[in-house]
């Protein structure tokens, strides 16, 4: 089937490159969105789909607009049958969506119609769920609501980052994908509608919404910081120093500590939430790399009086 992919992070590679390899579609063209500036100097860099792309000779797309009226003739000008789609990152309009024949069929990384929206892996970790997976379905112009050709499901291990978990839905995620196209090329899969019941929805996170909340019960926390890990990562303020923080353990012990409240010992630094303290494991200061909290606490010489908040 003649496929033009659409697709911008690390994520969506493993989808791509299995489209690419595989003898029953030819994919014409990759549409990503336009290079976005990296590095301390600013430099605009494409985006890992769009590398992937170019390092196999296939044309890249990258519309500012691409529900413009000259996108739209661009796009139909490759004649696609279908157009597959792995975190984009633009909402699609009806006239972008009626070029191809099949249509455009997304792989979203949530079993629909839980977690619709741009964070559905982050607010799964973060909700306690444990189990997730991933989903294809016919977009439509309502956000993530269109019937659904296939699932696989994934297991949330208790100390997944949203970026471990990721990587692994992204691989099983690319074998659902190429499964479910096969099937629309030949004919055999038809999809269904979503149920009614059990829509969620996850928005993205901003940065300001990864900051941690030290009044809350130690095992949201837990998952909260896991759930923004890597991106936009957890961080805090410690005195007037913005620092992020990695992941931390819930401490199962009757001890206390006032939320934010730090406590450095040699073996370990605890910091206080609305329940137990948790241990914290890696820091992160600003210009400097990650760093053993231990090792940390002992160059910065904390007041005894010093809070996270």
């Amino acid at each position: 089937m003649r496929l033009v992919f659409a697709g911008t992070p690390e994520p969506a590679v493993p989808s791509l490159a299995r489209l690419v390899e595989s003898p029953r579609h030819d994919v014409v063209a990759v549409l990503s969105r336009p290079d976005a500036t990296a590095g301390r100097r600013g430099k605009p860099s494409p985006s890992p789909v769009a590398r992937f792309a170019m390092d196999h000779d296939i044309p890249v797309l990258r519309p500012t607009k691409p529900n413009s009226e000259e996108f739209i003739d661009e796009l139909a000008a490759l004649a696609p049958e279908c157009c597959a789609v792995v975190a984009y990152g633009a909402l699609l309009r009806e006239g972008l969506l009626a070029v191809p024949k099949h249509g455009w069929i997304n792989l979203h990384f949530s079993l629909l119609p839980a977690w619709r929206g741009a964070a559905p892996v982050q607010a799964a970790i973060a909700a306690g769920d444990t189990v997730t997976g991933a989903t294809t379905f016919q977009i439509e112009p309502a956000l993530d609501s269109g019937p659904v050709y296939g699932v696989v499901t994934e297991t949330v291990r208790p100390t997944d980052t949203a970026g471990e978990l990721l990587e692994r839905l992204s691989i099983s995620g690319a074998a659902l994908l190429a499964t479910t196209l096969d099937g629309v090329a030949d004919g055999s899969l038809t999809a269904v509608p979503q149920p009614s019941d059990g829509i969620t929805i996850a928005p993205k996170i901003t940065v300001e919404e990864a900051r941690v909340r030290w009044d809350l019960p130690a095992h949201v926390v837990e998952r909260r910081i896991r759930a923004v890990t890597p991106n936009p990562g957890a961080w805090t303020m410690i005195g007037d120093v913005r620092v992020k923080v990695g992941p931390v353990s819930v401490e199962e012990s009757a001890d206390t500590l006032p939320p934010g409240a730090i406590r450095v010992e040699r073996k370990g630094v605890h910091i206080g939430t609305g329940s137990q303290p948790v241990a914290l494991g890696v820091i992160q200061p600003p210009g400097k790399k990650p760093m053993n909290a231990v090792d940390w606490a002992r160059g910065a010489r904390l007041d005894e009086n010093a809070r996270a908040q």
